[in-house]
């Protein structure tokens, strides 16, 4: 039995064994080995919402099932966004930055940032874009070794999210790695490897504050651009944010187009690996890329979970939420409810109802870039077909997965072209 194996079958002893009062699923350890699963399916089982007193980020309800999740995720009123109560990571300020970002805000002043910014993703301009996407994945495909070992999410997930994100900010081509490693920054917890210490995260946050703040006094005297920084500086609702509120919007849209793309993009050849029946399935039919993708997705759930705070006393699950809670939906589980989803831990890349899942959350704060991200999976894939149609793409060895609770994402992943 393998190292991860191994790990696995003690989490599975652990996850059913300790009381569940003591179970704290926040524990980036366990995503980083890949051990969450069995305490997601004893919550669901046991305790759906369930009161975390002694959570490495404090206390906190665990929301865990799909209509519980549902019900947070469309009380906006009820449940709040807003930075200044805790925000949408479970580490109080998002992520621990402390910076107001639309994401993290409530109504009226949500809708009107979300709006400036929305334009980017629009079907129109998507449909300019994609010939973009094309070329960029078939010049990185095209530079890929056969026949050796090499890390798919260094040559692949990062580089393409990160010369999409370029092209979204119209920023400098040549400094484009500096947007990888901001958003790593931003979701990093001491420890990870990423970063050493907070003051350290800070520091870097900062320096990519004033490299942008350059980009915007550019842009805000030019002639309106198509671009993430220009849509901004000319927006009545964005272009008089304090310097705190255009950084953490900065980073909401950096990490929203980097990690959550890029991760699916590993994820989704590593279930093909692990589920080879349905690898010869798809090169047999490539039109089923069309139902994969949102499969992905839903298989990966790039973004583990979401966050809210209670602003008045309420009921959930059954249980009484006070005024002041964190409550953490955790989409990682409610895409694993098999009360709303048929054979949740299957993957099954011609499911019939393949957009019913919650990695994109729901209602108002629904991931803006949702189809830009279904776009360069659908184009990834689509290149790969056309190139190795009977040559599928091999994982060596189990991947290297981030240490957060919030990203669930890799660090590497080693894979070969056969020759």
């Amino acid at each position: 039995m393998n190292e991860a194996a191994l790990k696995l079958d003690a989490g599975v002893a652990d996850a059913w064994s300790m009381p569940l009062a003591e179970i704290d699923v926040s524990d980036p350890a366990r995503f980083r080995d890949n051990t969450f699963w069995p305490f997601f399916e004893r919550l669901r089982k046991e305790d759906p919402v369930h009161w975390c007193a002694n959570g490495m980020f404090g206390p906190y309800w665990s929301v865990t099932k799909y209509k519980d999740i549902m019900q947070v995720e469309t009380s906006h009123q009820i449940f709040s966004s807003d930075t200044d109560l805790g925000g949408i990571t479970i580490e109080d300020g998002n992520g621990g930055n402390g910076l107001p970002m639309f994401i993290a805000m409530d109504p009226p002043k949500h809708d009107e940032q979300r709006k400036a910014v929305s334009p980017v993703v629009s079907p129109e301009n998507l449909a300019k874009l994609e010939g973009t996407i094309r070329s960029r994945v078939g010049e990185i495909l095209d530079g890929l070794p056969v026949g050796e070992t090499f890390n798919w999410v260094e040559r692949v997930s990062i580089e393409l999210t990160t010369q999409m994100l370029a092209t979204l900010f119209d920023f400098p081509w040549e400094d484009r790695r500096l947007l990888t490693r901001w958003s790593d920054v931003a979701t990093a917890t001491p420890g990870s490897g990423i970063i050493d210490s907070y003051e350290q995260k800070r520091a870097e946050v900062m320096e990519c504050g004033t490299y942008f703040t350059r980009l915007w006094n550019q842009r805000v005297n030019a002639e309106p651009g198509n671009d993430l920084i220009s849509m901004m500086a000319h927006s009545d609702a964005m272009r008089q944010m304090s310097p705190e509120e255009f950084l953490g919007n900065l980073l909401l849209l950096i990490v929203g187009g980097n990690d959550t793309t890029r991760n699916s993009i590993t994820g989704g050849l590593l279930a093909l690996n692990e589920n080879p029946e349905q690898y010869r399935k798809l090169r047999e039919n490539p039109a089923l890329i069309t139902s994969m993708v949102p499969e992905i997705i839903r298989w990966q759930t790039p973004l583990a979970h979401m966050r809210r705070t209670a602003k008045i006393d309420t009921v959930l699950g059954g249980k009484t939420i006070r005024a002041g809670d964190k409550v953490v939906m955790w989409y990682v589980s409610g895409n694993r409810d098999e009360e709303a989803i048929e054979r949740p831990d299957d993957f099954i890349i011609d499911r019939a109802r393949p957009r019913q899942h919650l990695s994109f959350g729901f209602g108002i704060h629904r991931c803006v870039g949702n189809r830009l991200g279904e776009l360069q999976l659908k184009i990834v894939w689509e290149e790969i077909l056309k190139r190795w149609p009977d040559k599928p793409i091999e994982v060596m060895a189990e991947p290297k997965r981030v240490y957060s609770c919030f990203v669930k994402g890799y660090e590497s992943m080693p894979v070969r072209i056969p020759a």
